[in-house]
């Protein structure tokens, strides 16, 4: 019988994210975000590659990053509802950690594998700020896949995308369970 950790597995069974409306300051500091991070990065890596990188936006720069949501959303077409809503994830909030998907050539490890561990680092991240007690929320929104947004908002390179866009802070309300899937819905069991 293999060793268990129980309550990491009674965490993962229990987690459950925290609407990014809700988060406010206080939030990590540096140094407990810098474990959330390391935590984050121990993900799956084929090949080492660490197709991935972080950027931390304190307040000063999610506050920019408002600013030129609207003139994105109007190029776009965006209603005025949606570009105040996508303005006020990034005005509203404290400290995001956008998780850069940064791919890299491999002859032995195909791009889509990279991109899934650039997502499974945005989860690891979750996870860990969650862990650690903190609210969290993986909420990237229309803003953060349109080009001239990201390379003039978070100075990306051509190559790069946003995997994530993760809001960390304190739970100012606890949000109630929403239905769960059903596993035996989405399970096969294949035995031969």
């Amino acid at each position: 019988m293999p060793d268990s950790n129980p309550q990491a597995l009674e965490f993962l069974l229990t987690r459950r994210s925290r609407p990014a409306k809700t988060l406010r300051a206080p939030v990590p500091g540096r140094e407990t975000l810098r474990t959330i991070l390391t935590a984050a990065a121990r993900t799956p890596d084929h090949g080492k590659l660490e197709p991935w990188r972080f950027i931390v936006l304190e307040k000063a720069a999610l506050a920019r990053l408002a600013d030129l949501v609207e003139p994105c959303g109007t190029r776009l077409g965006k209603s005025v509802e949606d570009i105040e809503k996508a303005r006020g994830q990034y005005a509203n909030a404290d400290l995001v950690v956008a998780v850069v998907a940064a791919p890299v050539d491999s002859p032995k490890v195909p791009q889509v594998e990279q991109l899934y561990s650039a997502g499974a680092v945005c989860l690891s991240l979750l996870n860990a700020a969650l862990a650690s007690g903190w609210g969290a929320n993986w909420l990237s929104g229309w803003a953060s896949h349109d080009r001239t947004f990201v390379e003039t908002g978070l100075g990306l390179q051509a190559h790069e995308t946003v995997a994530g866009m993760m809001h960390i802070g304190t739970e100012t309300s606890a949000p109630p369970e929403r239905p769960r899937p059903d596993i035996d819905a989405i399970t096969s069991w294949v035995e031969n």
